[in-house]
């Protein structure tokens, strides 16, 4: 690993080191380094007096959000649309994608809700088929996911890379080189995932990837992405239609010039205007994540997510997160969760409460201590 924890902890997350709170809660809202507050401050200020802000530098930090993007996941700028959200990925796709009566689209359950309301509206209203593949001993199962796009009649298989209320990671490579051989579209909700996990959509077949950053990639709220593998952008018509979606729009002395040409990559999918202070803090939240490696973050934080894993198989408490199959994500099943949830609040560890579990998420910030700490907190 090449970054020093406690450099990083001093110069972004201060507040680790003054006892206020260990932050085991990135899987909910990760916190925002202070170049990233800097960064909003700044932008916010000179938007108060717009004249200070040129359409250059506004729209500049839209622009170095995709290229930063694109780096993390190996894409190219052309497939990268921000968003705000991971829901208008889901959307894109449910509403976009060719699908009609005689269609199914599979998911698995247990999903989060962002990555089923979206394909159940649209398929009352498109009238496809919704499959939802029930889970094994309360995980993932892959095995019955790759026989269920055997049908005849599956267009589209959509899930979590790794499970909200579970810390399971999908295998992303095996279950999209099936789809790709089926020419079955492959949709993925990467929020839990990415900054945890690394990617590279040039050696994994994806078709979609949708991710909010407020989470892992450590940004704030109203920030995201969606990826559109090149090959399909042309192929989808935005839904909705925002005014930037068209080729042009970029001229604002030639607005009236009314053309529905689209545009020829995913900027097409943008919804403008969106919140360019929050860009800004993304943009260097991700600068930070490339500085430290993205491949030595996640290592790091696998490292601790083992540690808080095999600590609570030392304690006896029963893990809900495969051992084998975790990323950042924890989730442990104390005999009284609500108890134990109230002692982790008395030592000032920040976590969740899921369905019936309790949810640790350590990051790049997270050391040993701050584990061992969380564990006695536990038992």
């Amino acid at each position: 690993m090449t970054f020093d924890v406690e450099r990083l902890r001093l110069a972004e997350f201060s507040w680790t080191r003054t006892g206020e709170c260990i932050y085991l809660n990135a899987a909910s809202t990760g916190p925002l380094p202070e170049r990233s507050v800097r960064a909003q401050e700044a932008f916010t200020r000179r938007r108060a007096a717009p004249y200070r802000l040129s359409t250059e530098e506004q729209f500049g930090v839209l622009d170095r959000s995709r290229e930063l993007v694109a780096e993390l996941i190996g894409a190219d700028v052309e497939e990268i649309a921000l968003a705000g959200n991971t829901g208008a990925g889901i959307n894109l796709a449910a509403w976009t994608f060719p699908l009609g009566p005689d269609d199914a689209v599979v998911i698995p359950d247990r999903e989060f809700p962002a990555n089923v309301y979206p394909w159940m509206a649209a398929a009352e209203v498109r009238g496809f088929t919704l499959r939802r593949i029930p889970a094994r001993d309360g995980l993932l199962d892959e095995d019955a996911l790759l026989r269920s796009i055997e049908a005849p009649d599956v267009r589209v298989l959509a899930l979590s890379w790794v499970g909200f209320a579970t810390g399971c990671v999908a295998d992303l490579a095996r279950i999209g080189a099936a789809c790709r051989a089926r020419n079955v579209r492959f949709v993925v909700d990467a929020i839990q995932a990415l900054g945890a996990l690394t990617l590279d959509v040039r050696r994994t077949p994806i078709d979609l990837l949708a991710c909010g950053a407020q989470k892992w990639l450590l940004s704030p709220w109203g920030t995201g992405f969606t990826y559109v593998r090149r090959a399909l952008i042309a192929d989808l018509a935005p839904q909705p239609v925002s005014w930037m979606a068209v080729r042009g729009s970029d001229d604002f002395s030639r607005l009236l010039d009314y053309d529905m040409t689209w545009r020829d990559d995913a900027r097409r999918f943008e919804q403008i205007t969106l919140p360019f202070q929050d860009f800004a803090g993304m943009a260097v939240s991700l600068e930070l994540l490339h500085e430290l490696g993205p491949a030595d973050v996640a290592e790091h934080i696998r490292a601790r997510t083992a540690e808080i894993l095999d600590g609570a198989i030392d304690l006896g408490i029963p893990l809900v997160t495969p051992r084998e199959r975790h990323a950042g994500i924890a989730c442990v099943r104390p005999r009284d969760a609500e108890a134990a949830s109230a002692r982790l609040n008395e030592a000032r560890v920040a976590h969740s409460v899921r369905e019936g579990t309790i949810r640790l998420a350590p990051h790049c910030y997270t050391t040993s201590d701050d584990v061992k700490r969380a564990l006695e907190a536990l038992k």
